[in-house]
């Protein structure tokens, strides 16, 4: 019998790293000057988005040491509260927290082409890179794991070279850092709550390592140190990245704009260089779709195991990739790019996925109210000040989006409240398919 191959630490946090870092960060800020003009507040954004996610990782260290096995919310809520709670983590995945992403990755890949070659079909080519990692990660996980890390290498790269030009730019705004009193005060506004959404949108998969954690070597050693160190990483290269943007483009010119990164990147390496710096930024949109594609399947091919009427999906290939599941979530996300758009997507999306990493991180204090002498080979970090940092924040900031955003809010709980009846459906219909 084969062994079974095993994703190593590296591995793990670079698939956590291109999950995080992709469309939002550079296109967030623009919607985010448009309520907020302290450069103070705008850079809290992200080291509070930050913190909230690193507790969040933390947290879901325990759960995923306790209780190893891919699958990520879908096998933890499963367990921890009930079967439903984690089939409706399981479909919110496949409707919204994976697949519209990877469309959104990979149209803007597109656009960004099309910039320099015009005349590009966009959806057509963002459909092409889509089927083309699809059989990347359905031929072989370690041609999977080798493209992955290959193409965080750019990303990072790519992030680095902003940032070396940028903080030595020889025209920079006049901003200042140093806060004041209203300064502070921004931060408990509902402009600051609502655009927090945005950013926890761009910190997205800072948990990707969870899903994956049936295949990772030695788990409770390597998932820790995976979300932590692709967290804290993610983190301070946010901050220093919007810093550079506002550094280096007024906000006037930011607002309401989503090509934020063009727009640093002409200020600082003229227009000469704008069609090089389009290709860049396409690149780092292909890392993006990798690692949706790569970590999405895994969640359909697990529900696939523990519902009979989902069974073709659980399948795995001869080297032990989903294949049936990378084929069911590739015909979805080209549903999505040949159909649809994405204006609200950030904030529906953002929000469906807050309200169940809430429900998961709470879990830490069930379980160990339920199971206490369950084994947990690692233990969150400043238990329970940790876990309550991530609930409180993300209650708050839901609570505003509902306020603020009714439409985008609707179709996020619409999604979940069509999960609920695809799961009554499937538990009416599951003893007909035995």
């Amino acid at each position: 019998m084969s062994k079974h191959p095993h994703i190593g630490v590296y591995t793990a946090s670079s698939i956590a790293i291109a999950n995080m870092v992709g469309t939002g960060v550079f296109t967030s800020l623009g919607f985010q000057v448009l309520d907020i003009r302290s450069v103070f507040a705008l850079l809290m954004l992200w080291v509070v988005g930050g913190i909230i996610a690193l507790c969040g990782a933390l947290s879901y260290g325990e759960l995923g040491t306790a209780l190893p096995r891919s699958g990520g919310e879908y096998h933890l809520l499963a367990t921890i509260y009930h079967p439903a709670l984690g089939f409706l983590s399981g479909w919110v995945s496949a409707t919204a927290g994976f697949v519209a992403p990877t469309a959104i990755a990979a149209i803007a890949l597109g656009k960004y082409t099309a910039v320099v070659f015009p005349g590009t079909p966009v959806e057509h080519l963002a459909a092409a890179v889509v089927v083309g990692f699809a059989l990347i990660h359905a031929l072989s996980i370690r041609w999977g794991s080798f493209f992955q890390n290959f193409f965080t290498l750019i990303k990072i790269g790519v992030i680095f070279v902003f940032l070396w030009f940028g903080l030595g730019a020889d025209s920079p705004q006049p901003i200042g850092v140093l806060p004041s009193l209203r300064d502070w005060q921004v931060l408990g506004s509902s402009a600051f709550a609502v655009s927090l959404v945005y950013v926890s949108y761009a910190y997205t998969g800072w948990n990707a390592s969870i899903y994956i954690v049936g295949e990772l070597r030695n788990p409770q050693r390597n998932l820790p140190r995976a979300l932590f160190l692709s967290t804290l990483l993610v983190m301070v290269l946010y901050a220093l990245l919007n810093y550079v943007f506002l550094y280096t483009v007024p906000m006037d010119e930011l607002a309401g704009k989503v090509e934020v990164g063009f727009l640093a990147g002409s200020k600082l390496f003229g227009p000469l260089a704008a069609d090089a710096l389009s290709l860049m930024i396409a690149a780092l949109m292909l890392s993006t779709v990798s690692a949706m594609i790569f970590v999405g399947a895994r969640i359909t091919q697990v529900m696939g195991e523990d519902y009979p009427i989902l069974h073709k999906l659980s399948l795995r290939s001869r080297q032990h990739t989903p294949v049936n599941a990378l084929i069911f979530q590739t015909f979805i996300t080209l549903l999505f790019i040949y159909t649809s758009t994405f204006e609200q997507v950030i904030v529906y999306a953002a929000f469906t996925l807050m309200l169940l990493t809430t429900l998961t991180v709470a879990g830490v204090y069930v379980l160990r109210w339920r199971q206490p002498h369950l084994p947990r080979p690692y233990k969150t970090w400043g238990y329970p000040i940790t876990p309550a940092i991530f609930l409180l924040s993300n209650t708050w900031i839901m609570i505003y989006v509902l306020m603020e955003r009714p439409l985008e809010s609707g179709i996020g709980l619409g999604i979940i409240a069509t999960g609920a009846l695809v799961y009554y459906l499937n538990q009416r219909l599951a003893p007909a398919s035995r």
